[in-house]
């Protein structure tokens, strides 16, 4: 009996132990995004402010879900407006020119999943393929001005973001 209450306790002590562990885990997942006093956009808008590495979805007249992101580098921002065109859970990527003429060794296509595909877990398209909101293999770049022009997410936020959205939301890129 006494070794039965033991094992009890142990596996209670486990069960607990991993409860703690997931909490934690679920505190730091939202720990960057909140919902934030924002005006000016209609509701259901993607506005990316390059400037703050932030990328609100306007939620209504007064509030935005507000997610940190890695934008372009220096020469490689781009403002202006622009609409989700296409979405894509675990795409395939291919190389811009432009990224392939400075990283020769890419392979002409990364399939979707690979843990080298830059384009994580979900994308949202913009201006014909030219860019997208994307998740990253590389969390540590959000945050910074890293990409090529495309906004990195983490993948649990591009996730978020691919269910709130539909193709032809709007998009607005600011400084």
């Amino acid at each position: 009996m006494l070794l039965i209450l033991r094992r009890t306790a142990v596996f209670v002590a486990i069960v607990l132990g991993f409860a703690l562990l997931a909490a934690a885990a679920a505190r730091a997942a939202t720990r960057d995004r909140d919902i934030v006093a924002f005006s000016g956009f209609a509701p259901g808008t993607i506005v990316v402010k390059t400037g703050e590495r932030s990328l609100y979805y306007v939620l209504d007249e007064q509030r935005a879900l507000r997610f940190p992101v890695g934008v372009g580098r220096s020469g490689k921002t781009w403002t202006g407006n622009a609409q989700v065109e296409g979405k894509f859970m675990r795409p395939a990527w291919a190389p811009p020119q432009e990224i392939r003429h400075d990283h020769p060794s890419l392979p002409e296509v990364i399939p979707g999943g690979a843990a080298n595909n830059p384009m994580g877990e979900a994308a949202l398209t913009l201006r014909g393929g030219e860019y997208a909101i994307h998740g990253t293999n590389r969390p540590q770049s959000i945050g910074g001005f890293v990409s090529y022009g495309c906004i990195r997410m983490y993948n649990r936020d591009i996730v978020e973001l691919y269910r709130l959205v539909a193709v032809g939301t709007p998009v607005i890129v600011e400084r």
